[in-house]
């Protein structure tokens, strides 16, 4: 008998509903509520640094437009005349990508969705630990806290990038942002590392250790299934990172030199020495590269789960998937220096690492190529989430192929740091990931609010963000390979750079509206979370088992007993079925028109295992 034929023994203890306003809504144990608080935090901060994102293209853009009413409204960041300052340029541009990448696409994302499916996917009362997850939201909360305070300071935030590379970081003299500011950033990461280590450890626990009866690892959906690796992956590298910005804080605010030396600030040599700003380079990439896949692996995860559903197809490759994000965690792991071929590393050294860069295009196409198998004369239901995970498809070759180009150590060192690189990340992990979560709150905003989102301007918001995010994205690429520089403030002074005027102008202005549509999301999420249209119980003929909780789960999601599996995920559109799908929770003993000759013989186990229990 195979393990797919055994029950894994889970928890039976059954939840309670906390009854006081602040046990059910803040300080809730409830996985549920924990993912809408994540979910809520990080559409907040998509707002600020989407909104950080508009006034850096608008300075791009527009280099010359005055707009007073920004420096009543901005203050030190801009001059009286409402343009942006070079610092208030550079410190928007660092808390742009470190929001992006860490508020929104990892919080936001992995904390939201991970919180809300693992348990339900997997049929388990709860996390294995409520303190703790509840913990991990707090911690999330506070880095929050402390990160939006750096925007009130009066030094400013930091102004080495959102990787804030030493020296530049590491001395409070180098510039306004690296006082006070840079020492606010680093702890509002330190906290970020203990939230993100807390969900990370419960999610593994949970997968391993709370699968209700039957419900094997292959039979897990291929969203648990990314998650896991997400967790694996955050809990082995993020430790990396707060190594690192430790360090960095002794360097900043204690006189060490981890990462100085020989440093002349205003032509004084400065008395560090012996350190290498090299190092926290590798220190920091080790994560930097890794955390790519926190935030993608999520997204793909999600789009396995809406691509099958409504495709109504079962996924192509199941195996080859698992296996291949089992590739790119091992592999992300071996490829950080690629960020580096400008460092002055062994051309060998570097050869290697371009090796190991390309084969990871190899996983990641694996999964390409599945979704595109998954469709191919699928009976496609263009729901909006649909479309979002089509657009993850889509982003996935396009950036993907701008990853092929970087990869190659002898075209990187003549890419790096410019524009070309801004689109290629931009569109590869930004925007493919951005889609994932949004494919994601429509598809499971009726199991989160009990109600469905307007699929009519879930459409438009679509339409205009596909549209406007390819209008933004694309032509950077050209503006990269004619060697534009990223991080600059201004480009008028150059007149190899004042030939694009137009072409930032057109990019700003696209960028302008794609954020605009947000704001039809936001109108439709919150609109529809009092005034939608009431949720059925399944409303896209899902097979997962978050479809047999009520409406509305409670706190213990079920009832009464936990259900039993007894089949994978993705049986969907089954030759001799009545139905396009049968759920996870339908024995083998009552589809017999449709059984497979190895399905077919499940069945005497289930009545062996008494897993039949009256369902005829």
């Amino acid at each position: 008998m195979t393990t797919d034929q055994l029950p894994v023994t889970a928890p039976t203890a059954t939840g309670h509903e906390p009854h006081s306003f602040w046990t059910r809504y803040v300080f809730s144990t409830d996985h549920k509520t924990i993912a809408k608080q994540f979910l809520l935090t990080g559409m907040a901060w998509a707002v600020i640094g989407g909104g950080a994102s508009m006034l850096i293209r608008l300075q791009l853009g527009f280099p010359s437009l005055h707009l007073p009413i920004l420096h009543a409204l901005l203050g030190r960041y801009t001059s009286e005349s409402g343009q942006l300052t070079p610092d208030g340029y550079l410190g928007l541009v660092s808390m742009h990508g470190a929001i992006m990448m860490f508020f929104v696409l990892t919080a936001g994302l992995s904390g939201t969705f991970s919180n809300l499916l693992i348990p339900l996917q997997i049929g388990a009362r709860d996390m294995a630990s409520g303190f703790i997850n509840r913990l991990s939201y707090w911690f999330f909360f506070a880095a929050s806290a402390v990160m939006f305070s750096v925007f009130l300071v009066e030094t400013g935030p930091p102004e080495g990038g959102w990787t804030v590379y030493p020296p530049l970081s590491a001395l409070p003299q180098a510039s306004g942002g690296s006082g006070l500011g840079m020492v606010l950033y680093l702890l509002a990461f330190a906290f970020f590392v203990v939230s993100t280590l807390l969900g990370g450890i419960n999610y593994i626990a949970t997968v391993i250790n709370y699968r209700t009866r039957g419900m094997s690892m292959s039979r897990l959906p291929l969203t648990v299934w990314a998650f896991l690796f997400t967790a694996i992956i955050a809990t082995m590298a993020f430790p990396v990172l707060l190594s690192a910005f430790l360090l960095l804080f002794f360097d900043n605010s204690m006189g060490t030199s981890f990462f100085l030396s020989e440093i002349y600030v205003g032509g004084q040599a400065l008395p560090e020495t012996g350190g290498s700003p090299i190092l926290y380079q590798h220190l920091f990439w080790f994560l930097g590269h890794p955390e790519v896949y926190i935030i993608f692996l999520p997204a793909l995860g999600i789009a396995s789960e809406v691509i099958a559903t409504n495709a109504r197809k079962p996924i192509f490759g199941y195996r080859a998937m698992i296996l291949s994000m089992g590739a790119i965690v091992f592999l992300s792991f071996v490829v950080w220096a690629h960020h580096m071929f400008v460092s002055g590393m062994n051309p060998f050294l570097g050869s290697i690492f371009m090796f190991l860069t390309l084969v990871i295009a190899v996983p990641s196409a694996v999964k390409g190529f599945n979704y595109i198998t998954t469709l191919w004369r699928g009976n496609i239901r263009f729901t909006p989430a649909m479309l979002f995970a089509i657009g993850l498809v889509s982003f996935l070759f396009t950036g993907g192929v701008t990853g092929i180009v970087l990869g190659n150590s002898v075209l990187d060192i003549q890419l790096h740091d410019t524009y070309f690189v801004v689109a290629h990340f931009h569109l590869i992990m930004g925007s493919a990931s951005f889609f994932g979560t949004m494919a994601g709150i429509y598809h499971w905003y009726p199991k989160m609010f009990g109600r469905m989102m307007s699929a009519k301007w879930g459409y438009v918001h679509f339409w205009l963000t596909f549209v406007g995010v390819y209008l933004v994205f694309f032509p950077m690429h050209y503006l990269g390979i004619a060697g534009f520089p990223r991080r600059y403030y201004a480009f008028t002074s150059y007149d190899f750079t004042h030939a694009f005027s137009d072409m930032n102008a057109f990019i700003s202005l696209a960028a302008f509206v794609t954020f605009g549509a947000q704001f039809i999301f936001l109108v439709n999420f919150f609109w529809s979370m009092f005034r939608g249209k009431r949720a059925p119980q399944n409303p896209w003929h899902s097979n997962t088992l978050e479809w047999t909780t009520p409406i509305v789960p409670p706190h213990g999601n079920w009832p009464d007993e936990l259900p039993l599996v007894y089949r994978w995920p993705y049986d969907y559109s089954k030759p001799g079925a009545p139905d396009d799908f049968i759920p996870q929770t339908v024995p083998y003993a009552l589809t017999p028109e449709s059984n497979l000759p190895h399905e077919q013989a499940l069945v005497s186990a289930e009545r062996e295992l008494s897993l039949v229990q009256n369902r005829a």
